[in-house]
């Protein structure tokens, strides 16, 4: 499994909370910079492959500082709850949607994305930027999302992946394995978090890889789009619909 930080002995899940603590301040620059702000235009793509669903209910898994749920306004939902396991994280992420006067339409608040804290059949839909690969169980955290989303509800996840064809593969891997680190360690003063970002992107079963365990777990209607070479991927799957009862023709005695 890979961690952040490989001296400790705290599980996967805590590092990652501690990590995002650490990095808090410095996170959005960060993201915008070492994109060169493409992760904006990925978000923008996602979302759209949600419009005119009719959704009215979001959650956002690993919401962060709330950028994947303030652009999900964009498909005019009644409600959108964010959760996330860094407090950091959470605190700027609940200032930046005060200072948008967003309050009324986000909430955010503390969840562990493997033991969502709502009940089955919540939401219309679920969206996940960048979340998916710091899970410390995949299959428990997809599993519990199929749980908490309604029938023939959405599921969107928007993950980095690794790039197969040349030269974006050989770019990408120069840039990930020594650029990233370099960056991330001057500005965030946390080396650990920027060496763990490719390794975990490097590690994680993506493409159709992803599609066979979203599928195992009970998605349907799947779908993987690549982005920028394959640098990205927009994962989209779907919850069954509700089956109906059958009626059985009532037989009178003769």
């Amino acid at each position: 499994m890979v961690v952040p930080y490989k001296n400790q002995n705290k599980g996967k899940k805590e590092q990652v909370a501690d990590m995002f603590n650490s990095i808090s301040p410095k996170y959005d620059f960060l993201n915008h910079l070492l994109s060169g702000g493409i992760d904006i235009i990925w978000r923008k793509k996602a979302i759209k492959l949600l419009k005119d669903k009719g959704i009215k209910s979001v959650l956002d898994i690993a919401t962060g500082t709330g950028d994947f749920a303030i652009e999900a306004l964009k498909i005019n939902p009644d409600k959108i709850v964010g959760v996330d396991i860094s407090a950091g994280m959470l605190a700027f992420g609940k200032e930046k949607i005060k200072n948008l006067g967003l309050e009324d339409k986000i909430t955010l608040q503390m969840g562990d994305s493997e033991k969502l804290p709502f009940s089955d059949n919540s939401f219309d839909a679920i969206i996940v930027s960048f979340g998916v690969r710091n899970y410390e169980n995949l299959e428990k955290g997809l599993t519990d999302m199929l749980r908490v989303l309604k029938p023939d509800g959405y599921c969107l996840i928007l993950e980095f992946s690794n790039p197969r064809s040349f030269p974006m593969k050989q770019l990408y891997s120069f840039y990930s394995n020594y650029c990233l680190p370099l960056l991330g360690k001057l500005i965030s003063k946390d080396p650990a978090a920027y060496t763990y970002l490719p390794e975990s992107v490097e590690a994680f079963p993506d493409g159709p890889n992803f599609i066979s365990i979203y599928e195992k777990v009970g998605f349907i209607k799947t779908n993987w789009i690549p982005m920028t070479g394959g640098i990205c991927s927009i994962y989209l799957g779907r919850k069954a619909p509700k089956v109906k009862p059958i009626k059985t023709p009532k037989i009178e005695a003769a």
